[in-house]
C-alpha cells in the first residue's frame, strides 16, 4: 500500500512537471505551476530535512535534497529543480522496494510466531494465548496447524514441517516420546503435547529474539559508513559554500549565479544515497539469505568474520557425529553373526542404557520375553542373563576376565560387547557413534573454499578420535580432553592463525560453551532446540549438516564482495561526477543520475547477496 501510494504521486508529479513545461506561462504563475508540483512530490523530504534541523541533524541526504531545489528555484530553475526531486523520489520508491525484498527472507522468519495454543482444561480445549500455558499444561496441535511451545508427545503420529526453522523441505515423522519444537507445523495427524517450556523461554521466542536483533553488530565496513557520512555530509556543504562565494571574488568573468548553480548541482551530486542505504542492505540481505539455508547469523560483524575464516575447528560428538550409538560391526565364534546379535538383544533387553538400545536397533526384532528367565546387572562390567535355559553374558572385557573366560579383543576402535554362552566365548558386538552423512563432504567443502586447516577436539579416546578424524577428512585430531583442555588448546591454535584470518570453532553448544566463547566465530551445530546452542554461539547452523558451514562462508564472502563493490562504484562515481560538477561540465540532469541512479543500481546489487539458493546448492 505504501509504494502504491507512492508511485501515483510520482506519476501525478510526472504529469504536473510535463504539463507545467508545456503551458505558455510567464512570471509568478509559471513560479506557482512548478511550486505546486515541488510541493506534491517534494513535501515530505522539505518537512523531514526541518525536523531534523530541529532536533540538531543537520547534515543528511533530506537536508542536501531540500537547500539543492530550493536554490534551483532561487536561481530560475524551476523545471530542474522539480525533475531532481522527482527523480529522487524514484530512488526512493526503489530502494523502498528493495529494501522491502530483503527483509522478507527474515520477516518469513516472523511467520513461525504462533498465534494461539490449543489447551485442555475441564476436558474442553481452549484456545488461549502461548504465554498463558505452562509447563506440564497438555495442548492439542490440530493437522495444518503451527506447534506454539516445546513439549513432548503423549499421543499422535505425525509428520512435521520444520523448513522455516532448518531450511529443510522434508518433514520429519513425529510419535509418542518425541520432543517438537515451536514454530513446526503439524502436518499429518492430530498430537497431544506436554508442554516442557513456557513460551518466553522456547525455541521460537529464542530465535524471534536473535533475528530481530541481527542487526545490533554491526561490520566495519557498515561502521566504516557511519563514520564516513558523519564527516563527508559536512565537508560537501562547506564545499559546495566555497564554490558558490569564493570563484566569483577571484574570476570575475563568471557570474555569481552560475557559480551558484554549480554549487547546487555539486550538493545534489554529493548526496550519499547509495552507500549509506547499499552497504548495510547487503550485509541485511546476506543475512536473510543465510537464514533461508537454515543459517542463523546474530549480526553483520559475525558474517563480515566469517568471509575470513582459514581455521575450522570441531567438536566430534554432536558435531561431526550424530551423538548415537550404532552397531557397525558383528563378530561371531562358533554361530550365526545374526544368532549372536539376537542372544545380545535378549541380554540387553531390559535395559535403557544408549549401548542397549543401539543393540535392540540393530537387531530390529520384537523381543520374546518369555525367553528370558532371568537378568541380572553387572555394575561396570555388564549383564548375566539366561535365556532359553543358556547362561548368557554380555559386557566388556573386565567381565570376561573376572569370568575367567579367553575373548579375542579386536583392534577396533569403539565400545566392544563380548558375549559368552555356558562359559564359552561366542563372540563381539563393535558399537560405535555414527559419523554424520555429510561430515567428510563438509570437510571437503571448506577446503575447497580455501579454509586453510581443520581441527578436531574431542575427549574420546585416541583410537576412536583418529578413526573419526581420518574418516572425514580433518587435518589434526587431538583427543583424550577434559573441557579446560579444550579451551587450553584453542588458545594454542588461535596463535597459529594470521593476523587476519578468523578461527570458527563449532560444536553442538550443550558442553562447549566455553570453547564457543574463546573462539573468533562461535558455530553452534544442530542448535534446533538447544538454549545453549542459540545463547552462546555467535551463529547457529539450524540443522544437523556440518556441510551448511561451507554454504555460511560462501554466503559471506558473496557479500562481502558486494558490499565492496557498491563501495568503490559509489564512491568512484561520485567523485568523477562531483569534479565534473565544480567544473562546470555536469548539469542537474547529472546530478540526478549521480545520486538516484547510483543508488538504484547499487541496491540492485545490493539484492543479490538474497540469491543463495545456488551457492547452498553447489
Amino acid at each position: 500500500m505504501k509504494h502504491k501510494k507512492q508511485l501515483i504521486r510520482i506519476l501525478l508529479s510526472g504529469a504536473g512537471l510535463v504539463l507545467a513545461a508545456l503551458l505558455p506561462l510567464e512570471g509568478i504563475p509559471r513560479l506557482i505551476a512548478f511550486l505546486a508540483v515541488y510541493l506534491l512530490i517534494g513535501w515530505d523530504i522539505l518537512w523531514r530535512a526541518a525536523v531534523n534541523i530541529a532536533h540538531g541533524q543537520v547534515f543528511d541526504e533530506n537536508f542536501l535534497m531540500a537547500i539543492a531545489t530550493v536554490g534551483a528555484f532561487a536561481v530560475g530553475d524551476y523545471p530542474e529543480g522539480v525533475a531532481v526531486m522527482l527523480f529522487y523520489q524514484v530512488g526512493e520508491l526503489f530502494q523502498s522496494y528493495a529494501v522491502g525484498k530483503s527483509r522478507k527472507s527474515i520477516s518469513s522468519l516472523m511467520d513461525i510466531r504462533p498465534d494461539y495454543a490449543n489447551v485442555e482444561r475441564g476436558g474442553e480445549l481452549v484456545q488461549v494465548d502461548p504465554d498463558e500455558v505452562e509447563v506440564g499444561d497438555c495442548i492439542v496441535i490440530n493437522p495444518g496447524e503451527r506447534i506454539p511451545l516445546d513439549g513432548r508427545i503423549l499421543a499422535g503420529v505425525s509428520s512435521l514441517d520444520t523448513s522455516a526453522l532448518t531450511g529443510e523441505s522434508v518433514p520429519r515423522d513425529a510419535e509418542p516420546g518425541d520432543e517438537v519444537i515451536s514454530g513446526c507445523i503439524n502436518l499429518t495427524g492430530r498430537l497431544t503435547v506436554e508442554v516442557s517450556r513456557v513460551y518466553g523461554e522456547s525455541t521460537v521466542a529464542k530465535i524471534l529474539d536473535l533475528v530481530e536483533n541481527a542487526s545490533s553488530k554491526k561490520a566495519k565496513a557498515e561502521n566504516f559508513i557511519t563514520k564516513f557520512a558523519r564527516y563527508y555530509t559536512p565537508a560537501v556543504v562547506i564545499a559546495a559554500v566555497l564554490l558558490a562565494v569564493v570563484p566569483p571574488l577571484f574570476l570575475p568573468g563568471y557570474p555569481f549565479g552560475e557559480w551558484v548553480t554549480r554549487a547546487l548541482t555539486f550538493l545534489v551530486i554529493s548526496c550519499p544515497c547509495a552507500l549509506v542505504i547499499s552497504v548495510p542492505m547487503s550485509f541485511f540481505g546476506g543475512i536473510g539469505g543465510a537464514s533461508k539455508a537454515g543459517v542463523l547469523i546474530k549480526g553483520s560483524s559475525y558474517l563480515e568474520a566469517l568471509a575470513d575464516t582459514e581455521m575450522v575447528v570441531f567438536d566430534k560428538t554432536g558435531t561431526l557425529t550424530k551423538g548415537s550409538f550404532a552397531v557397525t560391526g558383528v563378530h561371531s565364534t562358533g554361530m550365526d553373526d545374526r544368532a549372536l546379535l539376537e542372544l545380545a538383544a535378549y541380554a540387553e533387553s531390559s535395559s535403557s542404557h544408549p549401548i542397549a538400545q543401539s543393540i535392540l536397533r540393530a537387531y530390529g526384532g520384537v523381543v520374546d520375553r518369555s525367553r528370558v528367565e532371568r537378568v541380572e546387572e553387572l555394575a561396570g562390567h555388564g549383564v548375566r542373563a539366561v535365556i532359553d535355559g543358556r547362561a548368557i553374558l554380555a559386557g566388556n572385557r573386565r567381565l570376561m576376565e573376572s569370568e575367567g573366560i579367553a575373548f579375542d579383543s579386536g583392534q577396533e576402535a569403539g565400545t566392544v560387547v563380548h558375549l559368552a554362552v555356558d562359559g564359552v566365548y561366542a563372540g563381539r558386538l563393535v558399537i560405535e557413534d555414527e559419523i554424520k552423512p555429510d561430515a567428510a563432504g563438509a570437510i571437503a567443502l571448506l577446503k575447497e573454499n580455501h579454509v586453510r586447516r581443520t581441527v578436531m577436539l574431542t575427549g574420546d579416546s585416541d583410537a576412536v578420535g583418529q578413526r573419526v578424524a581420518k574418516q572425514v577428512g580433518i587435518d589434526q585430531a587431538y583427543t583424550g580432553l577434559l573441557p579446560a583442555d579444550k579451551v587450553e588448546r584453542m588458545e594454542e591454535l588461535l596463535t597459529e592463525k594470521s593476523s587476519r584470518g578468523k578461527l570458527a570453532f563449532v560444536g553442538d553448544g550443550i558442553n562447549d560453551a566455553p570453547v564457543l566463547a574463546r573462539a573468533d566465530i562461535g558455530i553452534a551445530m544442530g542448535g534446533l532446540g538447544s538454549d545453549a546452542a542459540i545463547e552462546a554461539a555467535d551463529v547457529v547452523i539450524m540443522t544437523d549438516e556440518p556441510s551448511k558451514l561451507a554454504a555460511a562462508i560462501r554466503i559471506s564472502r558473496k557479500t562481502l564482495r558486494i558490499v565492496r563493490q557498491n563501495i568503490v562504484f559509489a564512491l568512484g562515481v561520485k567523485a568523477v561526477i562531483l569534479l565534473l560538477g565544480a567544473l562546470g561540465y555536469a548539469n542537474m540532469w547529472s546530478a540526478v543520475f549521480a545520486d538516484v541512479g547510483v543508488s538504484v543500481l547499487a541496491i540492485m546489487n545490493a539484492i543479490r547477496a538474497l540469491q543463495v539458493e545456488k551457492i547452498v546448492s553447489d
